[in-house]
C-alpha cells in the first residue's frame, strides 16, 4: 500500500507536462544538478537584468555531451552542452558565453532549425525537460540528481544556426550587459580567440560552438577593440565565482568521467576542488567508503554547504541506506530552502523510507517544489488542477494539512464561476 503512495503522490509531484518529442535517433541526455544550476543563475542573473530580462524567466539547461557548443531556444532558454562547461578555464569566459546568448535572445533572433528539428521542435525539448525530475524517482542519476537519459536527438549536431551578422549582434549586445554591470569582457574574448582559430578548419572538424555561431576574424577584432577601451577590462570577477567554476568542473569530470578524474585529481592533491572530484570518482567506480571518507572530510571543512550534504546523501540513498540519506537531505534543504531540486530529492528519500509518518512531510517538499496544482488553477486549468488535488487526496492522511489543501484546490477548480 505504501508503494502505491509512494507512485502516486510522486505522480502529484513529478507529472508536469505531456512529453511530445518524437526522434528517430537516441543519444541526447539532460543534466539536472542543483550545484551547477545555482553557479549559472548566479553568473548570469545580472547579465540577464541588464538585458532587461526576468531573471526567473530564463531557464538555464545542460545537455551532456562532450561537444563545446551552447545555444538558445523555445523563447527564453539558454542550452548548455557539457563539454563547453568543461571547457571554460574561467568563469570570465563562461560569463562571456551567458553574455552572448543573452544577445540572442534580447535581439529576438530567429533559430533556423537543421534536419533534427523535422521531429521534434526546440519547444519539444523544453516539454522534455519537465520530465527529467522522474528520474529522480527512478533513484539514480549521473550527475548530483541525475542525468537522464533520453531518446531525443535533436540538434546534436548543428540545431541552431545563426547568421555572421546575428552574431555580431550578440556580440554587440553582450559586451553592452557586460560594461553595464561593470564587468571584464576579457573572458569572452580568451573563449573567442580559441575557438577562433579552428574557424580555418574543415567543417567536420570545427566544434559545433563554431559550427552553429559563425566566426570571423572581424568579430574577434571587434571584440578585442572593445577590451581595449572599457574601463572594465581589468576588473576582477567575484572571487566566489572562481570557486564555484572551479568545482563545477571537478564535478562534471568526477561524474562523467571517474577514471580521467582519478588520474587528474591524485590523492596527493590536497585542493578541495580535487577532493570533491576524487570523492565523486570513488562512489561511481563503486568504491562507496573511501568517496564518503573524503566527504565527510569536505563537510568538515564546510559545514554549511548544502550541495556537499546532498551529495553525500545521494551517495548513501543510491547504496540503500535510506535513514543516513534522508538526514542528510534534510541538512540539504535547510541550508537551501529554495532549491526545489533538493526538496524534491529529500522527499523522495522520505518516501522510500517506508515511514508512514514522513508522508505528509514528504508531501510538503512535493507540494513546494512544484506546486502543480496551484499553478495549474492559477492558469485557468480547472480539470488539470481537479484531478491532480484529487491523486492527492486519496494518498494522504484525511484532515492532514495537506489533504486538507488539496480539498481545498479540488473545490475550488470543481466550483461553476456562474453559480
Amino acid at each position: 500500500m505504501l508503494r502505491k503512495i509512494i507512485s502516486l503522490l510522486l505522480l502529484v509531484a513529478l507529472s508536469l507536462a505531456p512529453l511530445h518529442v518524437h526522434a528517430r535517433e537516441e543519444g541526447m541526455r539532460f543534466i539536472r544538478d542543483a550545484e551547477i544550476e545555482y553557479y549559472l543563475r548566479a553568473l548570469g542573473t545580472p547579465i540577464f537584468r541588464a538585458a532587461s530580462l526576468n531573471p526567473s524567466s530564463v531557464s538555464l539547461l545542460i545537455i551532456q555531451d562532450n561537444a563545446i557548443n551552447a545555444f538558445v531556444a523555445g523563447g527564453m532558454n539558454i542550452f548548455f552542452y557539457t563539454g563547453l562547461l568543461q571547457s571554460t578555464e574561467t568563469p570570465d569566459e563562461l560569463l562571456g558565453v551567458i553574455a552572448h546568448e543573452t544577445g540572442h535572445i534580447s535581439g529576438g533572433h530567429l533559430v533556423r532549425g537543421s534536419e533534427a528539428m523535422r521531429d521534434a521542435s526546440a519547444q519539444a525539448i523544453i516539454g522534455m525537460l519537465a520530465g527529467i525530475a522522474a528520474g529522480i524517482a527512478a533513484g539514480r542519476g549521473d550527475v548530483a540528481i541525475g542525468a537522464i537519459g533520453g531518446s531525443q536527438e535533436l540538434a546534436m549536431r548543428n540545431l541552431m544556426s545563426f547568421s555572421r551578422a546575428q552574431e555580431s549582434s550578440a556580440d554587440t549586445a553582450a559586451l553592452s550587459f557586460l560594461d553595464k554591470t561593470g564587468q571584464s569582457s576579457a573572458g569572452m574574448l580568451a573563449f573567442m580567440k580559441k575557438l577562433a582559430v579552428q574557424d580555418m578548419l574543415p567543417v567536420e572538424r570545427q566544434s559545433q560552438y563554431v559550427r552553429t555561431h559563425p566566426l570571423s576574424q572581424d568579430r574577434v577584432n571587434n571584440l578585442a577593440h572593445h577590451v581595449e577601451a572599457s574601463p572594465f577590462s581589468s576588473a576582477p570577477i567575484d572571487p566566489k565565482f572562481v570557486t564555484m567554476h572551479e568545482r563545477m568542473k571537478a564535478k562534471l569530470l568526477g561524474f562523467l568521467h571517474p577514471q580521467a578524474a582519478l588520474l587528474r585529481y591524485t590523492d596527493k592533491d590536497p585542493r578541495l576542488p580535487a577532493r570533491y572530484a576524487r570523492a565523486i570518482a570513488l562512489y561511481r567506480t563503486s568504491q562507496l567508503p573511501r568517496a564518503l571518507t573524503l566527504m565527510d572530510g569536505l563537510l568538515k571543512e564546510e559545514p554549511d554547504n548544502p550541495f556537499f550534504y546532498e551529495l553525500k546523501a545521494q551517495m548513501l540513498f543510491e547504496n540503500g541506506r535510506i535513514k543516513e540519506a534522508v538526514e542528510n537531505y534534510k541538512k540539504s534543504v535547510a541550508l537551501a530552502p529554495d532549491s526545489a531540486l533538493l526538496k524534491v530529492s529529500y522527499a523522495h528519500a522520505l518516501l522510500e523510507s517506508k515511514d508512514a509518518s514522513k508522508i505528509d512531510l514528504a508531501t510538503q517538499n512535493l507540494l513546494d517544489a512544484n506546486p502543480l496544482a496551484e499553478e495549474a488553477l492559477a492558469k485557468g486549468q480547472e480539470k488539470a488542477a481537479s484531478e491532480q488535488a484529487g491523486r492527492a487526496l486519496k494518498s494522504l492522511k484525511k484532515g492532514s494539512p495537506y489533504w486538507m489543501r488539496a480539498q481545498d484546490i479540488k473545490l475550488t477548480a470543481e466550483t461553476d464561476p456562474n453559480d
